[in-house]
């Protein structure tokens, strides 16, 4: 059995390893900011809240961290903090040149740095370097998104989208059928854009981010 000051203690311990406060890693799971704050943690009638099962995937998913990371911590181990691992990495304003990726959206060829990163087991797994504002508020210039083109993509997933015309985007995937894909702008003001499905080379996930 565990406890709810385990779980709570957990969480922290995972925000802190990653270099966030407790409500940067709420937002950055896309929880409202406060939902891991002290005084959330318990209910108006003084009984304990508990994060969901779904607020702790969102939490591991935009850490980085693994499952068997946060059950150590959660047993009470200590533990080292995850090694770094080198994976490929490009300037965001490079990816759509010709000669990065393959067919599928995973890298190749000559031309990338490398960056170290905690906690990212997926082999395929490459990092993104953002430059310029388009993609404010959410990602600043000098940002790294760490990007899976393996990952499974659903609807609410930030992703990575290269078209066939050289364009690359950041963007949320609200919708995608056998014809079309329609994506999300990071700042609400801008309008849903959809493509035609014939038009986009690959669409990769957002799996983490360095902030």
């Amino acid at each position: 059995m565990f406890t709810h000051k385990q779980v709570w203690n957990a969480i922290d311990i995972i925000a802190e390893r990653y270099g966030f406060s407790a409500s940067g890693l709420a937002k950055k799971s896309g929880l409202d900011p406060t939902s891991f704050n002290p005084s959330k943690r318990n209910g108006p009638d003084g009984r304990p809240r508990w994060p969901t099962m779904e607020s702790i995937s969102r939490v591991l998913n935009a850490s980085g961290a693994s499952v068997d990371e946060f059950m150590e911590i959660l047993a009470g181990k200590k533990g080292a903090p995850p090694k770094l691992r080198t994976i490929p990495m490009l300037g965001f304003a490079k990816a759509g040149k010709g000669g990065f990726f393959d067919d599928g959206g995973f890298p190749q060829g000559e031309g990338w740095d490398e960056v170290e990163v905690p906690g990212v087991t997926d082999s395929a797994a490459y990092a993104l370097e953002i430059t310029g504002d388009s993609m404010l508020p959410v990602y600043r210039e000098g940002d790294t998104i760490i990007v899976s083109p393996a990952a499974t993509i659903r609807k609410g997933d930030r992703v990575v989208v290269k078209t066939s015309d050289g364009q690359v985007m950041a963007k949320i995937m609200q919708k995608q059928s056998a014809k079309s894909i329609e994506l999300a702008s990071f700042n609400p003001d801008h309008p849903v854009k959809t493509l035609d499905a014939k038009n986009v080379d690959w669409m990769a996930r957002i799996i983490w981010a360095s902030q």
